[in-house]
């Protein structure tokens, strides 16, 4: 029997974690039969051992084994939005900046939520306000799974009024302040803050090291000194040690490193990343005693902590980060994805994956089609078409002879290969109605021509029609004609419509 217990173990290493899931199943039920096959328990296994730990790095389906009681020690605090900026517009016109789709498959958010996965972080909640309805579906539908026995991984608290307090959220810090009787309730001894729109990887459990080794009440991650870089969150002048001896807003211009002296001391001045460490008992005292009226995190309690003489401590990251503050970054994070020798952000890494919301899709379908340097999503109907280092999103159909160039083509939420002809009346008195020309289908029409393009998600182009910025205009605001202009780039708005030969 152990003999054969080891040949199914070791056939589930080597298995994809989608068929590892359904065999495990298998082997739990073969469990209640015979408990001397149980995969949680059994510690004299050896191969019993390394089949629990592939399981629980590649199926986030079942994790209720991921996580160990220790690291209920820790909890993520996850803003999805950034405050109602522009930098991401129109793309945030109806949805949050965590919420906008990126390579195809995924949304900014899950970067983050999956680097707390991969980090062993518990617990996550995710504070959500402005255009949330999108981001709060996303978010409950792809993890909502329970990963401590009953325990909810993450958990959605969207804006909310009350009868103490009948304002919206007026920023970060008044917005944990006011989740605080929630945050509370977890048996958490630090709180990581986290920005929900960001795009990189880090292993938390380094800055956690970092933060317990300093022994310090705030840790504040900051980019390394060799990056000329205006996050949007400020800036720290950090002493001998790595302590933060002060803050500074980011002006508009600033130069990220500088050497100054205070005292005896040098002092070097990094780029912060809005990413926070706080111990429980600090971050209550700080947003309840010190700062009850604090609206935001960046500009008043941190600084505020720094000069109460807290102890805050900054840890560097050296790794790729990008914020996405605008449509030119969001553009070159989704063009680099499709580069296989420039890819800065590797979204293939099996050893630090990539989580988002399993869509059930059917495999794409493609005929004929040209396609190079490119990521297709799922369920897409590509007809003989040509599509050279672009994104496809999921649902997106082309039609013959389309030729799509460094685009990003977000897709589609449903399908509609077909759309019905609409009726036009000529006698409203008589009610007599005559068929009209077709309307368009969502996708793009055959024989269209895409260029350096970002097309949001329901689109409607109809045939030959061209965007391509063809007066090279950098900056324009089409709005009302379903696109805006924004570094050369153009952006088609969520459900626009074009009709046959429009050109752009």
């Amino acid at each position: 029997m152990k003999s054969n217990q080891n040949i199914i173990i070791n056939f589930l290493i080597t298995c994809k974690s989608s068929t590892s899931a359904t065999i495990m199943s298998l082997l739990n039920f073969q469990t209640s039969i015979n408990p001397k096959l149980n995969l949680h328990n059994n510690h004299e296994n050896p191969s019993l051992k390394k089949l629990h730990s592939r399981f629980i790095i590649t199926n986030f389906q079942k994790p209720e084994c991921q996580f160990s009681p220790a690291n209920q020690s820790v909890a993520a605090v996850v803003f999805g939005d950034a405050s109602q900026k522009p930098g991401l517009y129109p793309l945030t016109k109806r949805r949050s900046e965590g919420a906008v789709p990126l390579a195809g498959s995924y949304r900014l958010i899950d970067a983050v939520i999956s680097n707390c996965i991969n980090s062993n972080i518990a617990k996550v909640y995710a504070l959500t306000q402005f255009n949330s309805t999108s981001l709060n579906s996303h978010l409950s539908r792809a993890y909502s799974g329970g990963l401590l026995a009953n325990q909810e991984f993450l958990e959605v608290i969207a804006a909310y009024q009350s009868p103490e307090d009948d304002n919206w959220f007026q920023g970060t810090a008044d917005a944990m302040r006011r989740c605080l009787w929630v945050l509370e309730q977890y048996p958490a001894v630090e709180f990581l803050v986290l920005p929900g729109h960001h795009l990189y990887k880090m292993d938390y459990q380094k800055l956690l090291e970092a933060h317990r080794n300093n022994k310090a009440d705030v840790t504040v991650s900051v980019l390394d000194s060799m990056r000329d870089y205006n996050t949007g969150f400020g800036s720290f002048n950090v002493g001998s040690g790595n302590q933060v001896i002060g803050f500074e807003k980011e002006p508009d211009l600033i130069p990220v490193m500088s050497l100054s002296v205070q005292g005896s001391k040098f002092n070097e001045k990094f780029s912060s990343m809005g990413i926070y460490v706080m111990n429980r008992h600090v971050m209550i005292k700080l947003l309840k005693e010190s700062f009850p009226k604090a609206n935001d995190l960046k500009n008043e309690v941190i600084p505020g902590a720094i000069s109460l003489g807290l102890k805050v401590h900054a840890y560097q990251f050296d790794g790729y980060w990008e914020d996405m503050r605008s449509i030119e970054a969001y553009y070159k994070a989704n063009m680099e994805s499709t580069e296989k020798e420039n890819m800065k952000y590797n979204f293939h890494d099996r050893d630090f994956p990539l989580y988002t919301l399993p869509r059930h899709l059917p495999p794409s379908l493609v005929t004929d089609a040209v396609i190079t340097d490119s990521t297709i999503g799922d369920g897409c109907i590509l007809n003989r078409c040509s599509i050279r280092s672009s994104i496809i999103g999921p649902r997106t159909r082309v039609g013959d002879g389309a030729v799509i160039e460094d685009s990003v083509i977000m897709g589609s939420d449903i399908y509609q290969v077909n759309a019905p002809p609409r009726k036009k009346c000529t006698n409203i008195l008589l009610f007599s109605c005559q068929q009209s020309v077709p309307e368009h289908s969502i996708g793009i029409g055959e024989g269209s021509f895409i260029k350096k393009a970002i097309i949001d998600k329901n689109v409607r182009i109809g045939k030959n029609v061209k965007i391509i910025n063809r007066d090279n205009v950098l900056e324009g605001n089409n709005e009302a004609d379903g696109y805006i202009i924004t570094s050369g780039i153009i952006v088609v708005l969520r459900g626009a419509v074009f009709p046959d030969e429009s050109i752009l």
